[in-house]
């Protein structure tokens, strides 16, 4: 086990500075690695609906991380895009619930591409005629997000599950939402979350710390550190309702199964997503005898898995896939689960889990992309890369059998079945 911790402290070490603005910075040199991957993340997301800032609250239509991470990257010297582009770089960006981030990947123009990433996330353009343009785009991309039946199925399980809580709404928001925002909006957002104490920058690979802090000095970062407060979201234990049903583009029905958790407190939240990206596994992974008998007998597709979903005041486990019988897969799904919390999981199986989820993360430590994604993912949510991979090794299969026995319940779960429009 002494051996084991020390690997572990050598994958996941890297330099950590704080700077006096409050922004954390994260960098690896990974030698013999040509390539350098950086992400800059800050702590605002699509959950976020609204924020205390200067004496005045402020509340955010759905949509508007999203929006803004469309819009940062506009400036009065013209689209990031084409600056990266310029310099033969790689660039791109998303948001979700909790987070918004920007990230490059280059073997060459590394200075360039840094001078470029910090410009973008601290020096914001918007006026009505760009905003009014970009409502346009965003709109369009709504409604593509429309047709797929993967994030319809998501949306709606979340929508039966929560009454109040911003998961429930698209990530992009919706035309009618995104209509709202204003440049006014955009940029108290920018200066409540895009302010340096908010910021998380790490970099991997061919990259040293110097490199960082020169362009940290070139950018001249504000320094004023706003008193913030993010409004707090209430939410009632109960579901909004038990079963929902439509119909789409589907060559076959879709069923997802999702089950509405007791959020954890901070200091537990590493340990419980850990061990709900587990259970995911343990219910009905591709390893699990379970998985076998519903793909065997035809009764689910290969691509029936398990996710979970774990950010502030929100936790849930959704269980999605193709069947022609989503009343019997559905009745099969909850039978296991109360096998599962009746027998406990086998420490075979879960010994499998917990090696798969270990190799799979040393194997994101083997590239420059995976190793900068998590430790900006980690620094986001107030833990280290280390600390992540020591409380794996650390979890027993009692934790994940404890924890069962308050989990996947009936009573809290859902379910949503998308119907061929010939089914109608």
């Amino acid at each position: 086990m002494n051996e084991a911790i020390a690997a572990l402290r050598e994958a996941a070490q890297c330099e950590t500075i704080q700077l006096p603005n409050g922004m954390t910075i994260l960098v690896k040199l990974m030698q013999g690695y040509r390539d350098v991957h950086v992400i800059c993340g800050t702590r605002f997301g699509s959950a976020d609906c609204g924020f205390e800032m200067d004496g005045e609250t402020v509340h955010l239509p759905a949509g508007v991380a999203h929006f803004l991470e469309h819009k940062m990257f506009e400036s009065e010297e013209g689209d990031a895009f084409a600056q990266y582009a310029a310099v033969g770089v790689s660039a791109n960006a998303y948001t979700s619930f909790d987070k918004t981030c920007y990230l490059f990947s280059t073997t060459a123009g590394v200075e360039q591409a840094l001078d470029i990433l910090l410009r973008l996330v601290s020096k914001a353009y918007f006026t009505p005629e760009t905003v009014e343009k970009e409502q346009g785009i965003i709109g369009q991309e709504i409604k593509m997000y429309d047709d797929s039946p993967e994030w319809r199925l998501m949306f709606a399980l979340l929508q039966s599950m929560y009454h109040d809580h911003p998961v429930k709404e698209d990530i992009a928001g919706s035309v009618e939402s995104i209509a709202e925002i204003t440049p006014e909006m955009l940029y108290k957002c920018v200066k409540a979350f895009y302010s340096p104490a908010n910021l998380v920058l790490a970099a991997a690979g061919n990259i040293t710390k110097e490199q960082v802090l020169q362009a940290i000095d070139r950018a001249q970062l504000p320094t004023e550190k706003p008193n913030v407060k993010k409004l707090p979201i209430e939410e009632p234990a109960e579901i909004v309702c038990k079963e929902k049903r439509f119909t789409m583009s589907v060559s076959k029905p879709m069923l997802g199964v999702g089950y509405k958790e007791v959020p954890p407190t901070k200091e537990n939240q590493l340990k419980t997503a850990l061990i709900c990206d587990m259970l995911s596994e343990l219910v009905c992974g591709a390893m699990t005898p379970f998985y076998r008998e519903l793909y065997d007998s035809g009764l689910a597709g290969a691509d029936f898995s398990g996710e979970f979903l774990c950010i502030e005041n929100a936790l849930c486990l959704m269980f999605c896939g193709e069947t022609d019988q989503p009343e019997q897969v559905h009745a099969l799904l909850q039978q296991e689960i109360d096998r599962l919390r009746k027998e406990g999981i086998s420490e075979e199986l879960f010994t499998l889990c917990k090696n798969q989820m270990y190799g799979g993360l040393v194997c994101e430590l083997d590239t420059t992309s995976g190793t900068a994604c998590a430790l900006c993912g980690g620094a986001l949510k107030g833990y280290t890369l280390y600390d992540e991979m020591s409380c794996l090794v650390e979890l027993t299969v009692q934790d994940v059998n404890e924890m069962l026995q308050t989990m996947l319940l009936e009573e809290n779960s859902v379910s949503v079945v998308i119907l061929p429009e010939s089914e109608e």
